[in-house]
């Protein structure tokens, strides 16, 4: 494609969502200010002047901030052309002047007095027009309980970071319940599509229906009142909110009203049968289509409004019912027509993981036929996973469709110290500069958050930044003293070991996802190798506990050494778990036993001791949550079985057992551990009785275990207990000589 009709693109697609962020300056200005005062309290929020002026933007409309003043009792000015950019030129001005650190798990906000003054106008202009993020996924895996207080506080980091362009999906089942029942749909019929809250994502698009449910009226009016926050909220910083929109996916139960609808089976998800998959699709020629979408549509806007951009995946991990693209083509092109009776301003978000997902069906021809459907400008694509297998490279920046680089990062919300940070830092650059280049913008799209917060960290700056940064070494030594507070050079030291090691990952060894053993169902092939030297990882343990001293009041700090510890010990389940495989395989019982007893009866209860000293690591805290969302007693136990079956069943016979796996207090001691004395056992049994260890037959019993401990209702601390310091020490005074020795 040639540069002219990219720039025409380009231009569309300003042009289409030119009114959708501009708000209220005023409005835009309060909301930051606002942000201030809940951030650092009345009066110091007073020490910063804050102000809303669109005529500051670049020329080409890009979001800029200027920051001047401070220092001598003088106030910090900050201007923005919008609220989120006067949010980001504020949180800068923390970050680099202050030394502050603004985090999920715990934000470090120590002001120097007088505030430091800004030595000399500082104006600040985003290379890129979106800084995107979420993930379908992210709702379930992370927000799924959450109430206005959690939100609140996700809005404040996501204006403070400089999002402008996120998806605000909650509520929709009740819109879709309104449509299903003017269809003729019955309220049973209903009850019966809907999965339960923690599966909604995939209900979303189109691979689930029914697993789990039915959700409670009470859900739908909770959730209806939380998207109107939601979105206040955001339109307030001038953010877009994405809005859901019809992606072809119907109930069954419209064949009963329709009987001649044309409508089309597709094959199963995630190893479900079609009791919960094979969802039904509707055909894009058939006349029910654009009346369902634009029923949807308008009845979604009527109630939240709209910024003009919304999001819609057909066939997300599903294989479209034919490859020609003729139909893909039709199926593409009747999503976006149903958008436009309603709105004629309509972007389409679309998520562009099926390409990745699934190579060897979508060939040039198919692809083709999906980006060529829709007008040039009015598709944006999110390259999801364009960290490490970007696709604007192999369709030549889709073809003239606009896009956004994406950092995916994390599958399934796991714990485990992981990122590709030298990937990540190069990758929006490169992808800006690539020949005819139709990136618009960055974005971050895991599907679940709350962990290896570094990652986010430079990510979000990434999205500031025309260029890379220069020495990720000295980035992150700055990172770890903002982030404690103070400059400490063996915390440092710790941090450039991390980044060498486990956030240096790249290529085939790249997965986002945690295979760990520790949090896989055992067996005698479970793979232990990793991309790093361990040895990396052991001795950042060491510094951070040689800093304590200095660093044991940061919250901060106190919440990494958990995370680091609980990473070595991961470690250390591999490496017995190996020693203990290998005396089976020798016929040694007496080293089997010892190394089996230490995983299981030593390394995993020390572990959930250390994870249970830090709120932000407890079952109960995800289990509280869960309760918390419900009315009544009946409620909180149907949520609560939602929460136990995403985090290990994932379906009702392990479809995708421990994709959600997390290394949480209670999880550990109640089902890892379980688990794992169950393999040991079985293991030292059949040696001593001379029977082949049999997969099978330990599954079985393996299934029985974790199937108990979703249907349990034993009640697990919401509150942290013993000291984090103390119980890091222990278990590194045990092991880490050991590992020195060479004796693991």
């Amino acid at each position: 494609m040639g540069a002219v009709a990219v720039a025409a693109a380009l231009g569309l697609l300003l042009l289409a969502t030119a009114g959708g962020s501009a708000g209220d300056e005023a409005r835009e200005a309060a909301a930051v200010r606002e942000l201030l005062a809940r951030l650092l309290g009345p009066g110091p929020a007073a020490a910063f002047s804050v102000s809303v002026e669109r005529a500051l933007a670049a020329e080409s409309g890009l979001d800029t901030y200027r920051l001047s003043g401070g220092g001598a009792g003088a106030q910090v000015r900050v201007l923005g052309s919008t609220g989120v950019a006067a949010a980001a030129g504020l949180h800068r001005y923390l970050r680099d002047f202050c030394g502050c650190h603004v985090a999920w798990s715990s934000s470090q906000l120590r002001l120097p007095q007088p505030l430091p003054a800004v030595p000399e106008e500082l104006t600040e202009a985003t290379p890129n027009r979106y800084r995107y993020y979420q993930n379908v996924c992210t709702q379930s895996y992370s927000f799924v309980w959450w109430d206005w207080a959690h939100w609140e506080r996700e809005i404040d980091w996501m204006a403070l970071n400089g999002i402008n362009l996120a998806l605000a999906w909650s509520g929709q089942e009740a819109i879709w319940q309104r449509v299903y029942l003017t269809l003729g749909l019955t309220q049973s019929e209903i009850d019966e599509y809907f999965t339960g809250p923690a599966f909604l994502a995939w209900g979303r698009m189109g691979n689930l229906h029914t697993w789990s449910g039915p959700l409670p009226r009470s859900w739908h009016l909770k959730q209806l009142y939380l998207q109107h926050r939601i979105l206040d909220r955001m339109r307030a910083f001038g953010m877009i909110p994405v809005l859901p929109a019809f992606a072809g996916h119907v109930p069954k139960a419209l064949t009963r009203v329709f009987p001649q609808v044309n409508i089309t089976q597709l094959g199963s998800w995630g190893h479900f049968n079609c009791s919960y998959s094979c969802s039904f699709l509707l055909a894009p020629e058939d006349p029910l289509f654009p009346i369902v979408g634009s029923l949807f549509l308008r009845e979604l806007t009527k109630e939240f409004g709209t910024d003009h951009i919304y999001g819609a995946d057909t066939f997300n991990e599903m294989q479209p019912p034919s490859s020609e693209p003729s139909y893909l083509a039709a199926a593409t092109a009747a999503v976006y027509q149903a958008m436009i009776t309603v709105d004629p301003d309509a972007v389409w978000l679309f998520q562009g993981w099926l390409f990745q997902h699934q190579p060897q069906f979508w060939g040039p021809a198919q692809v083709g036929a999906v980006l060529g459907a829709v007008p040039l400008g009015r598709l944006l694509v999110l390259d999801l996973f364009a960290e490490i297998q970007p696709v604007y490279i192999r369709t030549a920046s889709f073809q003239g469709q606009p896009f956004i680089w994406c950092m995916l990062h994390n599958f399934g919300g796991n714990h485990g110290l992981f990122g590709a940070l030298e990937s990540v830092n190069r990758g929006p650059t490169a992808a800006r500069l690539f020949p005819n280049s139709t990136m618009v913008g960055t974005g971050m799209t895991p599907e679940g958050i709350g962990q290896n917060e570094v990652v986010y960290a430079l990510m979000a700056e990434l999205g500031w930044r025309k260029d890379p940064v220069a020495d990720l070494g000295a980035w992150v030594t700055g990172f770890a003293a903002r982030r404690y507070g103070v400059s400490h050079g063996d915390a440092e030291a710790a941090w450039r070991l991390l980044l060498r090691s486990v956030y240096n990952c790249s290529g085939e060894a790249y997965s986002g996802h945690n295979y760990s053993p520790l949090v896989r169902r055992p067996s005698l092939r479970m793979v232990t190798t990793v991309w790093y030297n361990r040895s990396d990882v052991f001795e950042a343990w060491r510094l951070l506990l040689k800093a304590t001293p200095t660093l044991a009041t940061s919250p901060a700090f106190r919440y990494d050494l958990v995370d680091i510890t609980r990473q070595a010990v991961q470690e250390l389940v591999s490496l017995y778990y190996e020693k203990a495989r290998t005396a089976y395989l020798n016929k040694e019982l007496v080293p089997l036993m010892r190394a089996g007893g230490i995983l299981a009866y030593e390394l995993l209860p020390a572990l959930d001791k250390v994870l249970a000293s830090d709120s932000h690591f407890l079952l109960g805290s995800w289990l509280k949550q869960a309760r918390g969302a419900a009315v009544s007693e009946t409620e909180a136990h149907f949520y609560e079985q939602n929460s136990r079956y995403q985090l290990t069943l994932w379906g009702p016979e392990g479809n995708i057992l421990d994709y959600a796996n997390k290394q949480l207090a209670g999880l550990v001691a109640d089902y890892y551990a379980p688990r794992w004395r169950l393999f040991m056992e079985t293991l030292v049994a059949n040696l001593a009785q001379g029977i082949p260890f049999q997969q099978h037959l330990f599954d079985k019993n393996a299934f029985q275990l974790e199937q108990t401990f979703v249907l349990g209702t034993k009640r697990y601390p919401s509150e942290p207990q013993g000291d984090t310091v103390d119980l890091a020490k222990k278990v590194f005074l045990k092991f880490y000589p050991l590992w020195v020795a060479g004796s693991l």
